[in-house]
């Protein structure tokens, strides 16, 4: 395999070249709109959207921020993620009440669903009118970003039907709902997505189970670019989520060092390599 330069449009089935794609896209959500612009460009998508909405305090992140980008044969959407420390204590705090799921499907931790609420109906119109000749759709983000890429496609499949996802690629993504609406997922969107976690990334371990879960297709993908499929949580780390603090979240940790989303580069474009 060769490190790809550039996006494989006519992709289809699941590939590391094309996770590494979809890897750099979400990497590109953290820039300025303007470098989006110019990248987007470079990559062979003529129109770029950008979709965002700011909170305000108690609300523990300043917005939501994602890009659309879309060209004759592929669209692809990018959720951009946030800092560890700003996620460390919604992610950990059992007190906040669930919100109910896509087509009243289970329940979703409540940040993730006001996050991805305040830009949902933008992304939905954005698809639906860029998608004029039967391109391909695909959600992907790191962190927080992954969250909301996950959530977004579960809506589209299950109250949007004709505008689901040909694929979701998640780097480091938090827990993010129950197990019912998990299963949905699962039902719908099996085969289509593809969750990564790096070495040690304690992210994916948060929030605790068993009141929020994972969906499939696991990929942990080690610092030498190793690949493989796990069903679960990676590496004997189940019990770790339990009484998680300030100190797990240390940006000299291992855990933290394993979320970076340079770290995720790295490793994927060695196993592309």
């Amino acid at each position: 395999m060769a490190v790809p330069t550039t996006f494989d449009q006519d992709a289809v089935d699941y590939t590391l070249p094309h996770a590494y794609s979809l890897a750099r896209a979400s990497d590109l959500a953290y820039k300025d709109d303007a470098t989006i612009d110019a990248q987007a460009h470079d990559w062979g998508f003529d129109t770029v959207r950008h979709h965002q909405t700011r909170f305000t305090p108690p609300f523990p992140l300043q917005d939501t921020q994602a890009y659309t980008m879309a060209g004759d044969r592929m669209i692809v959407t990018a959720f951009r993620g946030t800092e560890p420390a700003q996620l460390r204590d919604w992610l950990t705090d059992a007190s906040t009440p669930p919100w109910p799921g896509p087509a009243r499907t289970g329940f979703v931790h409540y940040g993730f669903a006001e996050a991805l609420e305040s830009v949902y109906p933008d992304v939905a119109k954005t698809i639906a009118d860029l998608r004029t000749d039967g391109q391909s759709v695909w959600f992907t983000g790191h962190s927080l970003g992954g969250a909301l890429a996950m959530l977004v496609a579960a809506r589209l499949d299950l109250e949007d039907p004709h505008l689901a996802a040909d694929g979701v690629y998640t780097f480091g993504q938090p827990r993010t709902c129950d197990r019912l609406l998990a299963a949905a997922y699962d039902k719908g969107l099996h085969g289509r997505t593809h969750r990564f976690v790096h070495g040690n990334d304690i992210v994916p371990q948060l929030p605790p189970e068993p009141a929020f879960t994972h969906v499939a297709t696991l990929h942990h993908i080690d610092s030498a670019g190793h690949v493989s499929e796990k069903n679960g949580l990676i590496g004997g780390l189940a019990d770790r989520a339990k009484g998680l603090g300030t100190a797990a979240f240390s940006p000299d940790g291992e855990g933290i060092r394993d979320h970076l989303m340079r770290s995720y580069l790295a490793a994927l474009e060695k196993g592309c390599g």
